[in-house]
């Protein structure tokens, strides 16, 4: 049975605070709001549909589509930060059709005893077979609850064509040299969350081969930049040039 919401505990927050310095540069630098969320503005720029419904917490079910780094996920994860639903994340690589049953069962008690709404987030949802679409179904259907889904394939053919009928689908995009320069900029400029405190410079030429090699993924550019300064010795005045 599901418990009444609540903000989290102290512990919680002690934990997550803990978890946040310990993860890799790519998961502390995740965007936390649309504002903070750089490219895809076809989908998410002012005044587009799925802007409003975040931001005004209406919610539909969806499917992102889109490669790897283009910030799936981090949507996803917006959404949890911007919705009064209960948010309930699963991967496509590890969840069964049990996992699937005991959280539609929760979703209808908490619909039931607080009138509140589920958003289920499915990673990699393509990797889900008929089976497991085919228990998620009735209850997008219903409104049970609103589905979110990420993949990298094309929905058309990996996802059941009745539940692809009850979701919209948004189509993302790599992210152009521009944006991945911008993320990076940012990575080292933020000493909260970023590599500010290491004060480093990123040559002209170290960053032309950044971008290129993380061809449109933020993810791969923010690991490797997190590789590469951490690797470099502090030079004169405290500085550590990436060439």
């Amino acid at each position: 049975m599901p418990k009444r919401p609540s903000g989290p505990d102290m512990f919680d927050q002690q934990r997550a605070q803990a978890l946040d310095s310990q993860a890799p540069l790519a998961a502390r630098m995740r965007p936390r709001s649309l504002d903070e969320f750089v490219g895809q503005d076809q989908i998410v720029g002012e005044g587009k549909l799925l802007r409003r419904a975040i931001t005004g917490d209406q919610l539909f079910s969806i499917i992102l589509w889109g490669p790897p780094g283009s910030g799936k996920t981090t949507l996803a994860r917006i959404v949890a930060e911007n919705t009064n639903a209960h948010f309930e994340p699963l991967s496509a690589v590890t969840a069964g059709v049990a996992d699937l049953r005991r959280v539609v069962k929760e979703a209808q008690d908490r619909l039931g005893m607080f009138q509140q709404r589920s958003v289920v987030f499915i990673d990699e949802i393509h990797r889900f077979n008929k089976a497991q679409q085919d228990a998620v179904l009735p209850f997008v259907e219903d409104g049970t609850i609103i589905l979110i889904g990420a993949t990298t394939e094309n929905p058309s053919f990996e996802v059941n064509g009745a539940l692809l009928s009850r979701a919209r689908v948004f189509v993302l995009q790599s992210l152009s040299d521009e944006q991945i320069g911008r993320i990076v900029d940012r990575a080292l400029t933020d000493s909260e969350r970023g590599l500010g405190e290491f004060s480093a410079l990123l040559a002209a030429d170290a960053r032309g081969y950044l971008l290129n090699m993380a061809n449109g993924d933020a993810r791969t550019a923010l690991n490797a930049l997190e590789a590469a300064v951490r690797a470099k010795p502090t030079g004169l005045g405290g500085r550590r040039l990436i060439t």
